[in-house]
C-alpha cells in the first residue's frame, strides 16, 4: 500500500471516528447537564469537516505530475493543514465563548454517569492520536499529523471536562461552573496546539532546510554509487509526502560528458530506490578539482 493510499485510510478512520464520539459528546452533554461535554462535541463536529477537508486534500497531492505541476500536487498538503488549523480556531473561540456565558448563567450540576462517558472518550481519543500520529510519520504527511492532533486536543479537552465535573460533584452547590471553567481551558489548550501545528506547515511552504539528517542520509549512499566521488551541494525540500532533492556529485574530470551523464542517473535511480519518499531527484555533475 503506498503512503497516499495508507494516509487516505487513516482519515477515513478519522471521520468515522468524529462522527460518532460528536453524537456520544452531544447526547451526553444534554442529558447530563454538561456543557464541558457538549464543548467536546462542538470541536468533534469540527474535526468531521477538517478531516474531510484532509481528505479531499490527499486525494488531489496523489494526482501526477502534469506541464503545469511538474513536481506534482503535494504543496495542497499544508494549504489543507492552514484550513484544518482555522477550523480548530473557530471551535475553541466558540467553546471559550459559550464557555464564559454559561460562568455567568446559574445551572444544574452535572450529572455523575458523565463521568464514565468521558473516561471512554480519553481512551479511545488518545488511541485514535497514536494511530493517527504514527501514520502521519510512516508517511511524511503534515495534514495527517494535524489531523492527528485534532485527536489529542479532542483527548485533553475531554481530560479537562472529567476535572471539572468531577470538581463540580466533589464540592457540590456552588462549584457548578467548575464544568464551564473546564471548557474554557480547554479552548486555550486549543489555541495552543494551533501554533505547533501551523509552524511545521508554514516551513514546509517556505522550504525550510530542516531535513539534516536526510541530507547525511543522501551524501552517505550516493558515496556509494560506482563513480561518485564526493558530493557537494544537496539541497531537500517537501512536497506532500515527498522529499526533492537537488544534488550536486562531483566526479572524475578526466571522463566523457556521457559517463559523466550515465553516473548521474545511475546515482538518482539508486537513490530514489534506497531512500523512501523521495520525488524527483536533480543530479548536477561536478568535476573533481585537480590541484
Amino acid at each position: 500500500m503506498s503512503n497516499e493510499q495508507s494516509a487516505i485510510k487513516t482519515i477515513y478512520f478519522s471521520i468515522a471516528g468524529n462522527t460518532l464520539l460528536a453524537l456520544v459528546k452531544g447526547i451526553a452533554g444534554f442529558f447530563g447537564n454538561s456543557y464541558a461535554l457538549i464543548a467536546d462535541a462542538i470541536e468533534s463536529t469540527t474535526d468531521i469537516f477538517s478531516s474531510v477537508l484532509v481528505l479531499l486534500g490527499l486525494k488531489y497531492a496523489k494526482r501526477p505530475a502534469d506541464e503545469n505541476h511538474p513536481y506534482g500536487h503535494g504543496r495542497i498538503e499544508p494549504l489543507i493543514t492552514f484550513l484544518v488549523v482555522a477550523f480548530l480556531v473557530v471551535s475553541a473561540t466558540i467553546i471559550a465563548y459559550e464557555s464564559i456565558q454559561n460562568i455567568n448563567t446559574p445551572h444544574e450540576l452535572p450529572e455523575p454517569w458523565t463521568l464514565f462517558v468521558l473516561g471512554g472518550i480519553i481512551l479511545w481519543k488518545e488511541i485514535s492520536y497514536q494511530i493517527v500520529i504514527r501514520k502521519s510519520r510512516q508517511t511524511n504527511s503534515s495534514s495527517l499529523k494535524a489531523d492527528a492532533w485534532h485527536h489529542r486536543s479532542d483527548a485533553i479537552t475531554s481530560i479537562t471536562a472529567f476535572i471539572g465535573i468531577t470538581i463540580s460533584l466533589v464540592m457540590g452547590k456552588g462549584y457548578e461552573t467548575a464544568d464551564d471553567w473546564a471548557a474554557l481551558a480547554a479552548s486555550a489548550f486549543i489555541l495552543y496546539n494551533c501554533y505547533h501545528i501551523v509552524r511545521p506547515a508554514l516551513g514546509e511552504i517556505m522550504d525550510e532546510h530542516v531535513y539534516d539528517d536526510l541530507v547525511d542520509e543522501i551524501r552517505a549512499k550516493s558515496l556509494q554509487v560506482d563513480g561518485v566521488m564526493a558530493t557537494e551541494k544537496c539541497f531537500v525540500r517537501k512536497s506532500g509526502m515527498r522529499y526533492h532533492v537537488d544534488l550536486h556529485a562531483i566526479v572524475n574530470g578526466a571522463i566523457s560528458v556521457r559517463e559523466g551523464h550515465d553516473i548521474a542517473h545511475q546515482l538518482k535511480d539508486y537513490l530514489t530506490n534506497q531512500i523512501p519518499n523521495l520525488g524527483n531527484v536533480l543530479v548536477h555533475v561536478e568535476p573533481n578539482r585537480i590541484n
